[in-house]
């Protein structure tokens, strides 16, 4: 399944930021005294945040083919004691023209909880950033914590929180009584706003709160009921964790806002990223959010739809909704009823009463030729498969009606198991991401069936098509040097891979087969810091993270210089295609950030059509969105209890 991600800032011109300074070396210093190799010499990558004891594991040492030949390793603790030794394995491919040669280096025997670095001997020389072996809960449960930090700094309207040193107000009180407006009409690249102006159809709503989505401070019903959904299924794995628990309702909240159950109808957007001169959008200024509610704007001025945000519908009052918005939202509100049925069964039922009304209304036979309504401009998050949408909306809501004993879960599950054919007998199979849901719907339709065969589709069935998707990424992987078992010459790739994460777990923990366990480590190994660029894709996490993220907040009131306060948690989007890269974004409000090595530092690792900057102009790797972050967060927490399995 192909899915790409259109810019959600991309305006401006290339932008001169500057020389940026080395702030942070690309091979970490050792425990002490030794200065690292350059980075034209050897490099060596591991899993800065740590790899689970029992687990595989393995390093990457990537460099001249004679130098690794004859090359050895050894592992340091933190009081530099050698604690297991060897040699390389044999390579595994080529990068490119400056590391030519790729090798492995297996810690497998090593299973002491402790902090510990790669040294490399005989005809290298190279060692790693710093890494620990532990539980998986205890390196999985802070990254989930650090998940839900970015969350929470994700927050508007009037219930935000000042996460850390990233100060900030209550933003966009104006969604309190927002316009809603007729579709946009857009041309056929969907870059540019057609409509002179934008029609309002009389209506008001509040649609205050929720999240931004990315590093823009747009909101979207299908972005956001795709993390929310995560949330609560990682909430089955971590129900003790309450800012886990708490975070998942402030977008239940805002999605409750969403969906107006008096004139049945669902609103998918607050904000518009694409305008022209007449209607100036999010994507035009780079500000901080609270900005917005200063402006003195009138009906009429350009920038009226930056501070009053236009509200757009799925759907006319009381017609039929997009299936992938109709399943995706209904099975959120299912999946909050699951959550209080045990503790407030009338708020659970009013849940389920949401979920089933939103269903019902589910355009189940769309014109196969016009794109499926996700956001305005549709490019902004395209999508071709909704059969997966409805079969995890059918899957929750019999598990909700099967815990609070509605009748209707017999109707449910027989109806998800036809959308499973549906999607099993499509040509439009992925893998999980924001666009495909399969993997959530295949292990909890599964367990609604109890072992029985409905609409042709047994657990089996679903089983299978959870190996398909492992199956790809472990073909791809035994191609890769590093292992690597997503694409990551276009976008959302590091989502990708922890969408593969999360189905191994979710497998295993569906079926007790733990043949995809080694491959999940590899994985998140990969997305953490075993990469070719050495860096590890999530803010905070390991020696080498992104430092200067494209997103607003982050920019204008935290770290620029690596000594202040950083968007710990955010997920960003990792390598890209180089012909992706060609320019990079530039506003005048836009701060220079020094705080990572300078793009042309991360050249030498570019390789396989692939590059990646950490520069705040560069969009295409290093903005962070919802989707991306709770793909990971779900991954850590089915990992997190992953110990014994």
């Amino acid at each position: 399944m192909t899915f790409l991600r259109n810019p959600r800032l991309l305006v401006g011109t290339a932008a001169g930021l500057g020389t940026l300074l080395l702030a942070v070396s690309l091979h970490a210093l050792p425990f002490g005294g030794d200065t690292p190799p350059s980075s034209t010499e050897v490099a060596v990558r591991v899993d800065q945040v740590g790899y689970v004891r029992g687990e595989t594991k393995r390093a990457y040492v990537m460099g001249p083919s004679a130098a690794l030949k004859g090359a050895r390793f050894k592992v340091l603790d933190v009081d530099n004691k050698v604690v297991t030794a060897g040699r390389l394995g044999p390579a595994t491919g080529r990068w490119n023209a400056k590391y030519p040669s790729v090798r492995t280096a297996d810690l497998s025997a090593l299973n002491t909880p402790g902090t510990y670095r790669v040294v490399l001997t005989g005809t290298a020389a190279g060692r790693s950033p710093a890494f620990r072996v532990a539980g998986a809960g205890e390196l999985m449960t802070p990254l989930v914590r650090d998940n839900v930090r970015f969350l929470q700094a994700q927050r508007d309207g009037a219930d935000v929180l000042s996460v850390g040193a990233l100060k900030r107000g209550p933003s966009h009180l104006a969604d309190e009584d927002a316009t809603v407006y007729a579709d946009p009409e857009y041309d056929e690249e969907d870059n540019e706003l057609l409509d002179e102006r934008l029609t309002p159809t009389g209506g008001q709503v509040d649609v205050s709160g929720g999240w931004f989505d990315a590093g823009d401070f747009l909101k979207f019903t299908g972005t956001t009921s795709y993390s929310v959904a995560e949330l609560l299924l990682a909430q089955r794995d971590l129900p003790d964790m309450k800012e886990l628990s708490a975070e998942a309702t402030h977008g239940l909240d805002w999605l409750d806002n969403m969906w107006d159950g008096d004139s049945e109808t669902l609103y998918t957007q607050v904000g518009i990223g694409a305008g022209n001169d007449a209607v100036r959008t999010d994507h035009d200024v780079w500000r901080l959010p609270e900005a917005d509610d200063r402006l003195v704007v009138s009906p009429g001025d350009p920038d009226y739809t930056i501070k009053h945000r236009p509200v757009f519908r799925a759907n006319d009052p009381g017609e039929a909704i997009t299936p992938s918005l109709a399943g995706r939202v209904a099975a959120v509100f299912a999946l909050a009823a699951q959550r209080a049925a045990d503790t407030d069964p009338d708020e659970a039922q009013e849940w389920l009463d949401k979920a089933a009304a939103v269903y019902d209304l589910a355009e189940t036979d769309p014109d196969p030729d016009e794109p499926l309504v996700t956001a305005f401009p549709s490019a902004f998050y395209p999508e071709d498969s909704w059969q997966d949408d409805m079969e995890f909306a059918g899957a929750e809501l019999a598990l909700a009606a099967a815990k609070l004993g509605d009748d209707r879960k017999g109707d449910w599950t027989a109806d998800s198991a036809r959308w499973a054919r549906a999607y099993l007998d499509s040509d439009v199979k992925g893998t999980l991401d924001v666009a495909d849901v399969s993997a959530l719907a295949h292990v909890d339709l599964a367990t609604a069936l109890d072992g029985a065969r409905t609409n042709g589709i047994a657990a089996a069935d679903l089983y299978k098509d959870l190996r398909r998707q492992l199956e790809d990424g472990v073909d791809r992987a035994g191609h890769d040097p590093f292992g690597a078992g997503a694409v990551y010459d276009d976008f959302d790739a590091v989502p990708h891979t922890f969408g593969l994460v999360a189905t191994a777990r979710l497998y295993a923990k569906a079926t007790g087969d733990t043949r995809y366990a080694a491959f999940a480590g590899q994985q998140r190994g990969w997305a953490l810091g075993a990469n070719p660029w050495g860096t590890s894709f999530m803010i905070g996490a390991g020696e080498v993270y992104p430092h200067c993220p494209e997103h607003q907040l982050a920019n204008l009131r935290g770290s620029h210089d690596g000594k202040g306060a950083i968007l710990r948690g955010a997920v960003v989007n990792g390598p890209n295609a180089a012909s992706k890269l060609d320019e990079l974004n530039g506003f005048p409000t836009m701060k220079k950030c020094t705080a990572a090595p300078p793009s042309g530092a991360w050249t030498d690792f570019d390789g396989k059509g692939a590059r990646y900057v950490d520069d705040v102009g560069a969009w295409q790797t290093v903005e962070p969105s919802l989707d991306f972050t709770t793909t990971a967060l779900l991954a850590f927490a089915l990992t997190a209890q992953a110990d014994g399995r």
